[in-house]
C-alpha cells in the first residue's frame, strides 16, 4: 500500500475537503469523461446525496459544484474568478469549460439537493450528467467524495480500497504492525521508510520542493489567520478570534508570571487561525481533511517556535511520519466525518501530528506509534455535529483541543520506552467498528448534537 505525502497533504481550498474539494474534483474528471466522449453534448445537471445534501449549503458543495463544472479546480483556485463566473453562470444559465461547447446549465433547477435517494457506495455522493439537445441523459457518472479531498467513481469503489497500481515501493506496509517490523528489519525510521518509497515514486528533488511548499501553504496560512479579523460567512455570526488571542499572547510574552498552561493557548491559537481561514473559504491544506486542517500546522508550528532545539530541518521528517500514519487511517478505517465521525478527522489528524511531534523530538518507531495511538485513542467516539452544516462551531475550537491532544500523547510517548497494552492497528480497527455503528445523525449531517441544540438562525 502506497499513499503518497502529496495525497495526503493537499492544497486546496475551504471549507470543506470532502463537501468543497471533493465535489470540485469529481466535475474536473466528469469535464475529462466528456472530452473523451463521441456524443455531442447540450448541457449538464448534478445531484447531490447523504450529506452532501444535508450540509452542502453550509459547506459550499453548490458553489463548488457548479465552479468545477466551469472548469475550476482546487490546486488553482482564484476566488475573485470565481466570484465574477458565478455571477456570470446565474444570469446567462449556461457553461462553457475549455474542450467542449456551450453547456445548459441553470443552477436553480440543474443542481438537485435530493435528501431522498441514498447512494449505496458512501455518505458523499454525487451523481454528474451530461444531456443531448433534447435534455435526455446521454452520459452519467457517480462520484463518492470519500474524505480529504480524495474522489473515486461508482466503480472504482466498488474494486476495493488498495487501487494503488504504480511501480513497487521498497516499504509496502499496509498496518502499523508491518510498519514496525520493516523499521526493525531495516534499521530505518518510519520517515526514512516513507522518504524511500517517496523517492522510488517522485524522485528527491520532488520531495524536497514539495514538502517546503507545503509548510509554507501551511504556515502562510496560520499567519494570515493571526492577522485577520472580521465575521465569519454562513449567518452564524461567529467572530474570528485568533488575531484578539494572539494579541494578547503577544503582549504577556516574557513576563514572569505567565501561567504555565499559557502554552495550550499557543497551540490552540495556531490551529484556530487555520480553522478560521477555512471557514472563511480560503487557501488551506488538507491534513488529512479541511475540517482537521488545523491540528498538524498547530503542532509543527508548536515545535518549531517553542521547543528549545527545534530545526526547521526536521519538517520534511514531520511531515513524512504525519502521512505514514495518516495512510494507515485511510486505508484501514476513515478520515471522513460523514463515514465515520469526527473521531475520522480531528482524531486522525491529532494522531499524525502526535506521531510527527514525537519523531522529530528524537522518538524510536515504538514510540511515534505508541503516540499516534494515545492520540486517536482519546477521541474515539466523537461525532461530527456543525451547527448549521458549518464548518464551525465546534470545528474551530476543536482543532486547538486536537493540537493539545497531539503534543499531549507524543510527550507521554518519549517518557515510555515505546511498549503499551493498546496497538495502534487495534485503535485504527476501533475508530472504523465505531463509525459503522454511529448514528447518522453524528456523521456531517447536522441531524443530531449540537446542531440541533444550539440556535443557528
Amino acid at each position: 500500500m502506497f499513499l503518497s505525502v502529496f495525497e495526503m497533504f493537499k492544497v486546496g481550498i475551504g471549507p470543506s475537503s470532502s463537501h468543497t474539494m471533493g465535489p470540485m474534483v469529481a466535475a474536473a474528471r466528469f469535464l475529462d469523461l466528456m472530452r473523451a466522449s463521441p456524443f455531442a453534448f447540450a448541457g449538464l445537471r448534478a445531484s447531490l446525496h447523504g450529506s452532501l445534501a444535508f450540509t452542502g449549503v453550509g459547506h459550499a458543495t453548490d458553489r463548488a459544484t457548479i465552479l468545477g463544472l466551469a472548469g475550476f479546480v482546487p490546486e488553482t483556485y482564484d476566488r475573485e474568478k470565481a466570484d465574477a463566473a458565478l455571477e456570470t453562470i446565474k444570469a446567462e444559465r449556461k457553461l462553457q469549460p475549455e474542450g467542449l461547447p456551450e453547456l445548459a446549465f441553470d443552477p436553480e433547477t440543474d443542481l438537485i439537493f435530493d435528501f431522498d435517494t441514498v447512494l449505496d457506495g458512501h455518505a458523499n455522493g454525487m451523481m454528474l450528467m451530461a444531456t443531448d439537445a433534447q435534455g435526455d441523459v446521454i452520459l452519467r457518472e457517480v462520484y463518492y467524495s470519500i474524505g480529504g479531498g480524495f474522489v473515486m467513481t461508482e466503480s472504482e469503489l466498488a474494486e476495493g480500497k488498495d487501487s494503488d497500481e504504480g511501480a513497487p515501493v521498497p516499504f509496502p506496509f499496509k498496518t502499523a504492525a508491518q510498519m514496525l517490523e520493516m523499521s526493525a528489519a531495516s534499521g530505518r525510521s518510519i520517515a526514512a521508510m516513507k522518504r524511500a518509497n517517496e523517492i522510488s515514486r517522485g524522485g528527491a528533488e520532488n520531495l524536497k520542493s514539495g514538502t517546503a511548499q507545503l509548510w509554507q501553504v501551511m504556515n502562510d496560512c496560520i499567519d494570515r489567520g493571526l492577522s485577520t479579523e472580521g465575521i465569519l460567512p454562513g449567518g452564524l455570526s461567529v467572530k474570528r478570534r485568533a488575531k484578539g488571542i494572539h494579541d494578547k499572547l503577544m503582549e504577556e510574552r516574557g513576563m514572569n508570571l505567565t501561567a504555565p498552561h499559557t502554552i495550550n493557548d499557543w497551540m490552540s491559537v495556531y490551529a484556530m487561525a487555520v480553522n478560521e481561514e477555512n471557514a472563511a473559504g480560503g487557501q488551506v491544506v488538507t491534513a488529512p481533511t479541511n475540517g482537521a486542517a488545523g491540528v498538524l500546522p498547530a503542532t509543527l508550528r508548536y515545535y518549531l517556535d517553542h521547543v528549545p532545539g527545534a530545526s526547521e530541518a526536521h519538517i520534511e521528517d514531520f511531515l513524512l511520519t504525519a502521512a505514514a500514519i495518516g495512510g494507515l487511517v485511510k486505508y484501514n478505517a476513515s478520515i471522513s466525518g460523514a463515514e465515520a465521525g469526527c473521531q475520522a478527522e480531528v482524531g486522525s489528524a491529532a494522531a499524525m501530528a502526535a506521531a510527527g511531534l514525537c519523531a522529530v523530538m528524537g522518538g524510536t518507531p515504538q514510540q511515534v506509534e505508541n503516540a499516534a495511538e494515545i492520540a486517536l485513542e482519546h477521541h474515539l467516539g466523537m461525532t461530527c455535529d456543525p451547527v448549521k452544516g458549518l464548518v464551525q462551531v465546534p470545528c474551530i475550537e476543536r482543532n486547538g483541543l486536537g493540537a493539545i491532544k497531539a503534543v499531549s500523547a507524543a510527550s507521554l510517548s518519549l517518557r515510555g520506552d515505546g511498549t503499551h497494552l493498546v496497538p495502534l492497528d487495534a485503535c485504527i480497527e476501533t475508530m472504523r467498528q465505531t463509525g459503522a455503528d454511529m448514528s447518522e445523525k453524528y456523521k456531517e449531517t447536522s441531524l443530531g448534537g449540537l446542531a440541533v441544540n444550539v440556535p443557528n438562525c
